[in-house]
């Protein structure tokens, strides 16, 4: 075995040798691309005799014949010849003699019987070819380490366009708002770059009019009900993601964000379906997207970056820093001295069903006026009126527990909760809560739809005292529950229509506060 072993370096001399485009079959070698580059069809020998200039009386033929007859290892052209008049003939036989070690090789490893007298032929043939097997060998290393460059190297820098169009009819109904029925739109562009072809470089460009949805026009200032789609408007163009993923190793990955900083882009959201990163082909609502506790610390100049790292199939541990105004040099600005938001979190997997998740975020905000779930909640929980003076710092610690469950490829539960504590900077502090529950139904009457309904309660305090530790909620300390349904139709491949409704009740977490029904009919185009 151990001279079968040291013999396989020709078999790496092969592959080194063959020109690109060319595969070598894994039970038999193709000596003949050694000699040249060709395109003249390849057939299957079975006998020695077919390779006409290898001469009968030499005893290596006799002793190759025997082994290509038993185990196929050599390939020629359909002429019969071997060519091995050429430079490299030596060169191509002791190659192809490799073949047939490596052939026998496996045969062995496998448990299968080998011939004695295969075996005192191969010992032979490779005492013959000792020379051209170390000089090839020899060849190979440098030949190796250029292929090797040449392959980590080849890759050529790729750019993709994707886009995505929402034209969305809404309007509110009942008492708890006034409004009419708006149109609007939203246009995403995202280049998708590559410099490896394992990295990517995110820039997207977004432009549209629907600006905060409604949350202008309730009769109480609520951060409730917003679309997931919402954002810019004034159909101004503006880059608002700037990303780059690049694996740190087999396991890991790594997400930079210099603009648009969020959490769900690098860790679990467990809402596959719903979460659409602020996309319109997804839940409705902000709210209904994910925890909104994954949206601490975000904002359009925030940066960042993120970890992803799958210790097996079973875990996943997930970390990253977000800096609101990392760019500002300013006081109480920058990475380090302003609004900062951290996270971490576990995924378990036991099944390809089932898979949960304990998150953990800590933030500080340098005032009371920046503090907000990503303008998901009540307006309450969005400003914590009466925490602390106006500029008070805050810190919180958000908890998070959340789930999703494939029962089947027709039907799948998510849910979630979280508590946020948040402490004023020699102020007071706050409890705040938000949960739900969804039933999703993908490939819901045909392939490619999806229903769904969302029932929770959004981020809602339900404790907040002043720096005396005086009461600040009132009567403001209802439970204003969400409740979500809609019904997403793929027309065709890249067009699909979504009607849903969005009912809001104890709106700004008040039972005197009339319920806020939202209704919209949203159209996705996607290319």
């Amino acid at each position: 075995m151990t001279f079968i072993r040291n013999a396989s370096l020709a078999l790496a001399t092969t592959a080194a040798l063959v020109p690109a485009g060319q595969a070598i079959a894994a039970d038999y070698l193709d000596i003949n691309h050694l000699g040249q580059n060709t395109e003249d069809s390849m057939s299957q020998v079975n006998s020695v005799f077919q390779l006409r200039d290898v001469a009968p009386s030499d005893w290596a033929f006799d002793a190759l014949r025997n082994l290509v007859e038993k185990y196929n290892c050599i390939v020629g052209y359909p002429d019969g010849t071997f060519r091995g008049n050429r430079p490299l003939s030596r060169y191509e036989f002791a190659a192809g003699l490799n073949a047939c070690l490596q052939q026998i090789e496996r045969l062995i490893t496998g448990g299968s019987d080998v011939d004695a007298a295969d075996i005192t032929r191969l010992r032979a043939l490779v005492q013959e070819f000792e020379a051209e097997l170390a000089t090839l060998g020899a060849r190979v290393d440098d030949l190796e380490g250029r292929v090797e460059f040449l392959e980590d190297n080849q890759f050529s820098t790729t750019t993709k366009l994707v886009g995505e169009t929402a034209f969305v009819v809404a309007d509110t109904f009942g008492d708890g708002a006034d409004t009419e029925t708006v149109f609007h739109n939203k246009v995403r562009l995202m280049l998708v770059s590559s410099f490896t072809g394992k990295d990517k470089l995110y820039t997207r460009l977004t432009a549209g009019n629907v600006g905060a949805s409604f949350t202008g026009n309730y009769d109480v200032p609520t951060q409730e009900g917003r679309f997931s789609y919402d954002g810019p408007s004034g159909n101004n163009v503006i880059i608002d993601r700037l990303h780059y993923v690049f694996p740190l190793g087999s396991k890991t990955t790594v997400t930079t964000m210099a603009r648009l900083g969020a959490h769900h882009f690098y860790a679990d959201t467990f809402n596959s379906g719903l979460e659409a990163g602020g996309g319109a082909n997804g839940a409705l609502s902000r709210f209904a997207e994910r925890n909104p506790i994954y949206r601490l610390g975000i904002g359009g100049p925030t940066t960042g970056i993120g970890f992803k790292h799958n210790f097996n199939d079973t875990f996943q541990l997930s970390a990253g820093y977000l800096a609101k105004n990392g760019s500002n040099p300013a006081a109480e600005n920058g990475l380090f001295d302003g609004t900062y938001s951290a996270l971490a979190q576990l995924v378990v997997k036991p099944s390809d069903k089932f898979k949960f998740g304990a998150t953990y975020v800590r933030g500080y905000d340098t005032s009371t006026d920046t503090f907000a779930f990503g303008g998901t909640g009540t307006g309450i929980a969005n400003s914590l009126p009466g925490i602390g003076v106006a500029g008070t710092g805050l810190t919180s610690n958000s908890f998070g527990l959340q789930g999703q469950f494939d029962i089947s490829p027709k039907f799948s539960l998510r849910a979630w909760g979280g508590y946020t504590d948040v402490d004023a900077v020699g102020g007071g502090e706050a409890d705040i809560w938000n949960y739900a529950v969804a039933a999703v139904f993908p490939d819901l009457g045909k392939a490619g739809n999806m229903g769904a309904i969302i029932v929770g309660a959004a981020p809602h305090v339900t404790d907040l005292t002043d720096g005396a530790g005086v009461d600040q909620l009132g009567t403001s300390n209802d439970t204003p529950f969400h409740i979500e349904g809609f019904y997403k139709y793929q027309l065709t491949k890249n067009i699909s229509i979504t009607p849903g409704i969005i009912w809001l009740t104890s709106p700004n977490q008040n039972d005197s506060n009339d319920d806020i029904v939202i209704g919209a009919l949203r159209t996705t185009f996607k290319f």
